[in-house]
């Protein structure tokens, strides 16, 4: 799309009046005052975004951690359309198409051993709620069914369907819901203010922190909880990475006393951390991982959800055959388009090597980032792969300065995602040095200007 093509688009986008703006309630938004002054992107192409006005930013977050081989790639583009011209549509119950079991065989490599089923949905949120009844039956079909609680953790981020709200330990997420699933114990975070500005993970209070799981099966008994539930790094809360031992600690705390461990990687998984997955970086294998993001670039809605083999095989050879064995699923579980996207970021990822390139890029980024600490109004960095987070000091209501920020670094030419004051970096794996340059010039000069 060249140029002249970006002003059109731009000026029938601002020909929006106000009124046309309010038929969409736009999620996680403050409606009121976006459509007073809406923020509309028109455009991708690599590490760029282009809005409304055919102005161009560098995207510092990849979508929404989505786009991990850069926006608008033309081999997902056609592998899509092709896809679309084919089968459009077929239901996953009782029936399928070639290019689910494709995309199964394709991932299954990158999993951890013995993690060689997959079943597909359309979000991390949706992986997650998946995750939680996968690990509800997979106890029932072992004579286990008294299995019904759940382990999280403050801070933690497990998506918005019913389960994960359960799950999720940020206030703002819960406010407002009241009827949550019962059964949900929350760990502390491991956000620990005397280890301030770790670059890769914390040396101290890994153990420490981890037997938070230790108190909770002396408090409920081991033989009532499922699952503990685990983001390997808290992404949306604001980049936690695990210190030094936790994850290895709260694995043999898992296998000590038979509870499944629940790694949502939905957010670090496609190479964020430098490998495959963060099980692969921190070298901590879980029983049942989450994925979606960037499994398929984010050009179509997906989601996964990866299970040791004797799960798998548990809950099948419980039920005879003849008889569904998980009631669970979605309309478009698998769908053929999201198959097709998904087949194509993998090979894209493969070719690119771009899981090797993040692992090469980090420390140039990681190093880049970090030189806001030096910043007066930046109060901690965090980070590790190609994964950054930094908080601003607050200033009136909790929030409101990492509000402003996200909108004076999109009017100035970068997009980031924000949480609370938290400020979340996250570029395409493609990015080179000079963009990473000029996005954390952006954000000094903005920062400064805060």
């Amino acid at each position: 799309m060249g140029q002249d093509s970006v002003v059109q688009t731009a000026s029938t986008a601002m020909g929006l009046a106000r009124a046309e703006l309010e038929s969409h309630w736009i999620p996680f938004t403050d409606n009121k005052s976006f459509k007073d002054d809406p923020r509309l992107v028109v455009k991708g192409e690599g590490v760029y975004l282009w809005n409304q006005h055919g102005d161009k930013l560098l995207d510092g977050a990849s979508g929404l951690f989505t786009t991990a081989a850069g926006h608008c790639r033309p081999e997902i583009t056609e592998a899509v359309a092709a896809q679309l011209a084919q089968l459009d549509y077929i239901p996953s119950f009782l029936r399928s198409h070639p290019r689910s079991f494709e995309l199964a065989n394709k991932l299954v490599p990158l999993l951890p051993a013995d993690m060689n089923h997959v079943f597909f949905c359309n979000s991390g949120s949706e992986a997650v709620d998946s995750a939680m009844k996968i690990a509800l039956q997979y106890h029932a079909s072992r004579g286990e069914g008294g299995r019904n609680v759940f382990v999280s953790r403050d801070r933690a981020y497990h998506g918005v369907n019913i389960g994960g709200t359960s799950l999720s330990g940020l206030m703002k997420n819960r406010q407002g819901f009241n009827a949550m699933v019962p059964g949900v114990v929350h760990m502390r975070s491991t956000f620990d203010p005397e280890q301030r500005y770790s670059m890769g993970q914390p040396l101290l209070r890994g153990v420490e922190l981890a037997d938070d799981l230790l108190r909770i099966v002396q408090t409920h008994g081991a033989k009532s909880i499922a699952a503990c539930f685990i983001e390997p790094i808290a992404g949306s809360t604001g980049v936690l990475v695990p210190p030094v031992g936790y994850l290895e600690r709260i694995r043999e705390l898992c296998d000590e006393h038979e509870i499944l461990m629940v790694m949502d990687e939905v957010l670090t998984g496609f190479g964020r951390t430098g490998a495959a997955f963060a099980s692969d970086a921190f070298g901590v294998v879980p029983d049942i991982m989450t994925m979606a993001k960037a499994l398929t670039n984010g050009a179509q809605p997906m989601g996964a959800v990866a299970v040791q083999d004797e799960i798998y095989e548990t809950v099948v050879n419980a039920h005879p055959r003849d008889v569904v064995e998980l009631a669970h699923g979605y309309t478009y579980s698998a769908h053929p388009a999201a198959c097709a996207a998904a087949v194509a970021t993998l090979d894209i990822f493969e070719k690119d090597k771009l899981f090797d390139r993040a692992a090469e890029m980090s420390a140039y980024f990681l190093e880049s980032v970090f030189s806001l600490q030096n910043l007066g109004v930046v109060t901690d960095v965090r980070g590790y792969g190609m994964l950054a987070g930094f908080d601003v000091a607050s200033v009136g209501a909790p929030g409101a300065r990492g509000n402003l920020l996200q909108k004076r670094l999109f009017d100035a030419g970068l997009h980031i995602k924000t949480t609370g004051d938290a400020g979340l970096l996250a570029p395409a794996l493609i990015v080179e040095k000079e963009q990473i340059d000029e996005m954390v010039e952006i954000l000094k000069q903005e920062l400064i200007r805060l």
